[in-house]
């Protein structure tokens, strides 16, 4: 007992830790601890689960069973460690190191992919997301002029067209010693309005017309600028610089009476060629100049008609017929056609032409006259206006005419008429667009109906009937009309009106509600007939407008050049202004025209607004 109880006492004293000590316990726990020492020491351990004498002991609960079916390994290394805690050290060793190698390469993978993603966003230049984009630039005063060409063109290849305009300077800017005021041809940036490039003009410009004269992908934009005099000039469209310029002595006593007009390649120089119009001091003498679209040098000396017309210049426009036969429309007050061969073997003189000139369309030969006269009779009766239209399912066109008695429809296959339309006041050229669902292309129509009023109009293309109508207050005089195709072969028209206020259903009259000197940009669709939606106004004067295509965002812009009101002594100022024609249907007005059934709710109006896209145009062509 005395033994025991010293034993206790020591373990007490070096496991403080262990609680109350209770001897009887400790006397069962020391016992057998001194029997396993000696059986160890003795027999070097326990083996297969049994003790020296062979005897399994028994169980004394569920645990213990579960232990005793464990495997034990009795062996020891020559250290004195058991190699089961060798082999768990090894495997903890080695799964330490995996988890490493894994951390490793998933953190260099998340660092390299960090630095990829920062290269893309700011090495790898992205596209110009041309959102809303509406800005307006101020160009300064106006120093007169009467003309005012725009052109849309994407000059510095970032995939939005830039805008390009002429505008006479005021007096102190023209050329010194120069008997007609100087010009300016400036490139705006379509993204923002800054000037991209400027250049000089000797006089001011009728028009600018800018595309592709070489075929193929990699040729540059040229544009092609028309003065109101003797200038004719190509320029760089991403420059600005001139390529080259028509010698005015070639025009002899003639001015230009015309836009420029480009042909097919005459002089196999892989350049597509132009013709010009000039005018004499008298009107028979009309004279047509073949020039290369490669040197500005003529293809040729003039060639010269004598004409005899009342009314407007009609043309020079190129029409090529189904077969491939080349004709140049023109007239005064009437359509006349001459082949373009003939022009061809006339300027060279030679009784040979190239082989693409040699063909003849039948239907259009038929109509020379008498005595085998080169030019050929196409329309004649008080012919105010002429442009091409593309006929439905072809790839060639139709020729509307406008007439001091209404609108006529001819087929370009034969010249005969498709349908006519008779109407009083129509001054404004019809714009061409989708209205009804035969896609057949239809027409919005501008009349002048009494002062300060004029009534738009929209008629069907394939019958000639009156699909649409309205009559709205306007004091500004031609104001330029354009439209938009939607992917859903639909047209968008825009115009411009003064304020409408709403209207009776049995009332065609419209008071405006504000003061004349505001107009409005109205648009018009053809799934909703009876809404105009109001986009933007303006107090000057529209003096031309265009429609483009942002294909990156299936958007649509349109450009207006404005003058302000001009006072004796300060010339007017020219404003250029943009809009984004989709963010504008988020944000324009309805205006409801009559009360529709169901009435149309302005959220069921900005669903379907919001899912619209635009596409380029697929009528403009000149022949076939």
């Amino acid at each position: 007992k005395d033994h025991v109880l010293q034993r206790a006492i020591k373990i007490t004293r070096r496991s403080p830790d262990l609680g109350e000590y209770d001897p009887l316990t400790q006397a069962d726990s020391d016992e057998s601890e001194d029997d396993l020492v000696l059986n160890l020491q003795k027999n070097g351990g326990v083996k297969n689960g049994k003790s020296p004498l062979g005897e399994a002991p028994e169980p004394d609960s569920d645990a213990e069973v579960a232990e005793a079916a464990k495997p034990h390994l009795s062996e020891v290394t020559t250290e004195g460690y058991p190699s089961e805690a060798l082999g768990g050290l090894e495997q903890k060793a080695a799964s330490s190191l995996v988890s490493y190698v894994r951390t490793s390469v998933f953190l260099l993978t998340l660092g390299i992919s960090m630095i990829l993603v920062l290269l893309c966003a700011f090495l790898i230049p992205c596209p110009p997301r041309d959102l809303h984009s509406t800005w307006s630039r101020h160009l300064g005063s106006q120093g007169g002029g009467d003309l005012s060409p725009l052109e849309l063109a994407d000059v510095n290849g970032d995939g939005l067209r830039d805008v390009l305009l002429s505008f006479v300077m005021s007096r102190n800017g023209s050329a010194v010693g120069g008997s007609r005021p100087a010009a300016n041809l400036v490139c705006l940036s379509g993204m923002n309005g800054s000037t991209l490039w400027s250049s000089l003009l000797p006089e001011e410009a009728r028009d600018i017309t800018c595309l592709e004269l070489m075929p193929g992908s990699l040729a540059e934009t040229v544009c092609l600028v028309t003065g109101t005099h003797k200038m004719l000039s190509a320029f760089n469209a991403t420059s600005g610089k001139a390529i080259w310029t028509l010698n005015p002595n070639h025009l002899s006593n003639g001015t230009l009476a015309a836009p420029v007009v480009v042909l097919p390649d005459l002089d196999e120089d892989g350049v597509r060629d132009l013709v010009v119009l000039a005018i004499g001091e008298l009107q028979p003498d009309l004279c047509f100049l073949l020039v290369s679209g490669r040197t500005g040098s003529p293809v040729g000396r003039p060639v010269k008609y004598n004409i005899v017309g009342v009314g407007n210049l009609i043309g020079p426009q190129v029409y090529i017929t189904t077969n491939g036969a080349v004709y140049i429309l023109f007239g005064f007050g009437n359509i006349q056609a001459v082949a373009l061969r003939d022009i061809f073997v006339q300027a060279q003189n030679r009784d040979s032409s190239p082989p693409s000139l040699q063909i003849e369309e039948p239907e259009w030969e038929k109509r020379r006259s008498i005595n085998l006269s080169e030019l050929i009779d196409v329309y004649s009766d008080g012919v105010e206006l002429l442009q091409m239209v593309k006929a439905p399912d072809s790839n060639c066109s139709n020729l509307l005419i406008t007439t001091r008695q209404g609108l006529v429809l001819l087929r370009g296959q034969n010249l005969t008429p498709y349908w006519t339309l008779r109407l009083q006041g129509l001054r404004s050229q019809p714009t061409p667009g989708y209205f009804t669902d035969d896609q057949t292309l239809d027409f919005l129509l501008q009349i002048q109906d009494g002062v300060g009023m004029k009534k738009m109009m929209v008629v069907d293309g394939d019958s000639g009937s009156v699909v649409w109508s309205y009559r709205a207050p306007c004091h500004m005089k031609e104001t330029p009309a354009t439209s938009a195709v939607t992917s859903d072969r639909k047209s968008v028209f825009l115009f411009w009106a003064e304020g409408l206020s709403a209207a009776s259903p049995n009332s065609d009259i419209i008071l405006g509600t504000e003061p004349p000197s505001l107009h409005h940009l109205y648009l018009l669709h053809p799934v909703f007939p009876s809404i105009l939606l109001d986009l933007a106004n303006t107090t000057g004067t529209v003096t031309a407008s265009e429609v483009g295509i942002n294909d990156l965002w299936k958007d649509a812009f349109y450009v207006t050049r404005t003058t302000g009101p001009s006072s004796e002594g300060h010339p007017a100022a020219l404003v250029v202004s943009k809009l984004s024609l989709r963010w504008a249907l988020m944000e324009g007005q309805m205006a409801q025209l009559q009360e529709s059934t169901p009435k149309i709710g302005r959220g069921e109006l900005r669903r379907f607004l919001s899912r619209i896209k635009f596409v380029e145009a697929p009528y403009e062509v000149s022949g076939c």
